[in-house]
């Protein structure tokens, strides 16, 4: 096989990939065709996309093509999850200049099946470009198998708010990563695999949750969006945060505060939810908070002092 996807060439870029890729129960039609075509039974289809710019979202320096595989499919497919949704089917974008060699496109690749396969989802089909940096575009497909999705809209005065998923953990990782150093291990793996906490999405739905959103862009900015759609306020309780003792160490370090990146870090991709007070909330889920009317997030009852999470323009 040729060293770059130049020389392998588009279509036999796509053989190469596609061959390693395999299909689940939802798909009918899978790679090769002009379009895949996935099951739908319950009518609607929940979709979602997210892109990856290398050195923007990612460094081949810090994370292998596993590891930005697995990244990319773990945003999107925590994006249906918090819809209380079950995924089915990718389709990727793939972006790339033509001296990549070919087993880092390959392993790409892999990673975004491997992480897909952890709930029953497949790659079904993509495009492939020039590029001069690597992009990868996901978009993903869930089912709602006849539940109503949760929204963001939906929390009331009264709810108590949870969050499913480690906070705080990829922050961490990003810091030490941005210093230089290559430790603690378990934070920087976790800056470049999210562990997307599978299952807590439908479970919360199942439970009457009232409205759910994944933490990608910082706890406390996608509570923002929850507290904006629903027309309420929401108040964070930061003595029942759990602030790993990993991340202190990290923080003493560095000299942070390890509260700040559990509060407004991103890429964790955890699952904060809504559930009406006289829910029994499930033990991988922790009260954080509660609902009230009004408008706006505070920690403590007061507003908080510094960014609450990441905008992709700020700055």
């Amino acid at each position: 096989m040729p060293d770059s996807v130049g020389e392998l060439g588009e279509f036999g870029l796509i053989g190469a990939v596609t061959a390693r890729l395999p299909q689940g129960p939802d798909v009918l039609l899978g790679p090769g065709d002009d379009s895949a075509v996935v099951a739908a039974p319950d009518g609607r289809v929940v979709v979602t996309t997210d892109l990856l710019v290398e050195n923007r979202h990612f460094r081949r320096d810090w994370s292998d093509a596993a590891d930005v595989g697995h990244k990319a499919a773990a945003q999107n497919l925590s994006d249906i999850e918090a819809m209380g949704a079950r995924p089915t089917s990718l389709v990727v974008g793939l972006g790339v200049p033509a001296d990549l060699p070919v087993d880092w496109a390959v392993g790409l690749m892999a990673g975004l099946g491997e992480e897909a396969s952890l709930v029953g989802a497949s790659v079904v089909g993509g495009d492939v470009v020039r590029s001069p940096l690597v992009v990868v575009s996901v978009t993903a497909l869930g089912s709602l198998d006849g539940v109503p999705p949760v929204t963001r809209s939906g929390a009331r005065p009264g709810d108590v708010v949870a969050v499913c998923g480690r906070l705080g953990w990829a922050e961490a990782g990003y810091q030490v990563l941005s210093r230089g150093f290559r430790t603690p291990r378990a934070v920087v793996e976790a800056h470049r695999r999210p562990a997307v906490p599978y299952g807590a999405g439908r479970e919360a739905a199942e439970l009457g949750a009232t409205a759910m959103c994944d933490v990608s862009d910082g706890l406390l900015g996608d509570l923002g969006h929850v507290a904006s759609a629903s027309g309420v306020s929401v108040d964070v309780d930061a003595a029942s945060l759990v602030v790993a003792p990993q991340l202190r160490e990290v923080a003493s370090a560095l000299g942070a505060d390890p509260l700040a990146w559990v509060l407004t870090g991103g890429d964790d991709n955890a699952l904060v939810a809504c559930f009406p007070v006289d829910v029994e909330v499930p033990e991988r889920w922790t009260v954080i908070g509660s609902v009230s009317a009004g408008s706006g997030v505070t920690v403590d009852g007061s507003a908080y002092d510094g960014a609450a999470g990441h905008d992709h323009f700020a700055g």
